[in-house]
């Protein structure tokens, strides 16, 4: 993961084609967010769905995604589109991440919407707007004639998606966040359920969380990957190896290695290398 804040493109471009080239890399990720969440907030930060599509087209088999989307900046209509439309440049290698968005304590994350003049909705309006959204992304993704879409949250009237993403029935569905709600809508919708890591009990007892709001519905926990982002130290790689340890131990098979700005040279090798080979191998 390469968040895209107090670093230039070509810095960005240079990590994800040499990822690119290294088996061992299975996926990349950026962050959906419109100020920096660390450093100057007057900072660069590119917007992420747009920078995702410009690495799309300059990679070839990475799988790629947004760690996570916000629900709260795009209508969930126009969101399905952009998102076929990267998966569609990708060749179908897209990984569709969302979340309900930032929570209302951080204060950061609050001047992202003040700044930008966007509404901030309480965590129950976002949560479950975040579970209308699912639903209506997938129909937009799926349905084959146009429908009317009637939720408290979202409303269409004749809603078509034209084309269809490359992968079908949808690109898998990967839902971030840790709150008990987040987690039953993760239970309805998601391929791949995502934590930050740091504490991983509370993770791991989140996970047994899960897998009862599955049984609740009917639905196999085992179905549902379960998901880390860690913090990678260029200058303590064996706390690193020991956090994607740790992780793998709890039952988070699909890691993702969150690399600070700036990139060292060749520091895709470097994450093969001292990282997921001597973590894994």
């Amino acid at each position: 993961m390469t968040a895209p804040h107090q670093v230039g493109y070509p810095d960005l471009l240079r990590v994800w084609r040499e990822a690119d080239a290294i088996p061992e890399i299975e996926h990349a990720w950026l962050f959906d967010h419109l100020i920096p969440i660390e450093g100057e907030v007057t900072g660069p930060v590119f917007e992420g769905w747009t920078l995702l599509s410009a690495l799309a087209a300059q990679t070839e088999r990475l799988r790629l995604g947004l760690m996570v989307t916000s629900n709260r900046f795009r209508p969930p209509a126009m969101l399905a589109k952009i998102a076929t439309t990267v998966d569609v440049v990708s060749g179908g290698r897209l990984e569709f991440g969302i979340g309900a968005g930032s929570r209302p304590s951080h204060p950061i994350a609050r001047h992202e919407y003040d700044s930008h003049g966007m509404p901030y909705h309480d965590a129950d309006y976002a949560v479950a707007s975040l579970a209308e959204a699912c639903a209506l992304i997938r129909r937009l993704w799926t349905e084959e004639k146009p429908f009317d879409f009637n939720g408290d949250y979202h409303q269409l009237r004749g809603a078509f998606g034209n084309p269809k993403p490359v992968q079908r029935p949808h690109p898998p569905i990967v839902i971030g966040g840790r709150a008990k709600a987040t987690l039953r809508v993760v239970a309805e919708h998601a391929d791949v359920w995502n934590i930050p890591g740091g504490d991983i009990d509370d993770a791991v007892s989140r996970s047994a969380l899960l897998d009862r709001y599955c049984t609740d519905i009917g639905r196999d926990p085992e179905s549902i990957t379960r998901s880390m982002v860690l913090s990678v130290s260029y200058d303590e790689a064996d706390a690193t190896r020991a956090a994607i340890a740790e992780a793998l131990g709890g039952g988070f098979t699909h890691i993702v290695l969150n690399l600070p700005s700036p990139y060292p040279p060749n520091v895709a090798r470097w994450v093969a290398d001292e990282l997921i080979g001597r973590a894994t191998g």
